[in-house]
């Protein structure tokens, strides 16, 4: 796991994807759920927002839940997660295109995971003795 020197501070991150996607703290407040000052005191690093309002701020941003989690901490950098964090915070990608490009890579994977499996399925059932007679 990073440690909090490694990571960005999530406040500061979160500050600029608001800022990216043109919405006022109120405004961002209102669709997380959360009140004003609780988001102003997370964004100015002066409270940890929980797993529950990272995920809930991600919607409202519209970026990967995996993504809030691994600039927050709470995930390690891997299966991938690092694209999708790469993907929340380019600044020459707008929301829609950083929510379709975080689907496309996501749905990529999940293909790939499954492709695995079927593969590994077929190379086990090639192995197996065949049934008796009986």
């Amino acid at each position: 796991m990073a440690t909090g020197k490694d990571l960005p501070d999530i406040g500061g991150f979160i500050r600029d994807l608001r800022r990216n996607a043109k919405i006022s703290l109120r405004q961002l407040a209102e669709q997380a759920g959360v009140s004003n000052p609780y988001l102003s005191q997370i964004e100015r690093g002066l409270r940890k927002p929980s797993a529950e309002v990272l995920q809930q701020l991600a919607s409202a941003l519209r970026v990967s839940t995996p993504a809030m989690y691994l600039r927050a901490g709470l995930l390690d950098d891997k299966e991938g997660h690092g694209v999708l964090a790469a993907i929340a915070v380019d600044p020459d990608l707008t929301m829609a295109q950083k929510q379709s490009l975080s689907q496309i890579y996501e749905t990529f994977r999940r293909e790939n995971v499954r492709l695995a499996e079927a593969t590994t399925a077929a190379a086990n059932a090639a192995h197996e003795p065949p049934a008796a007679a009986g």
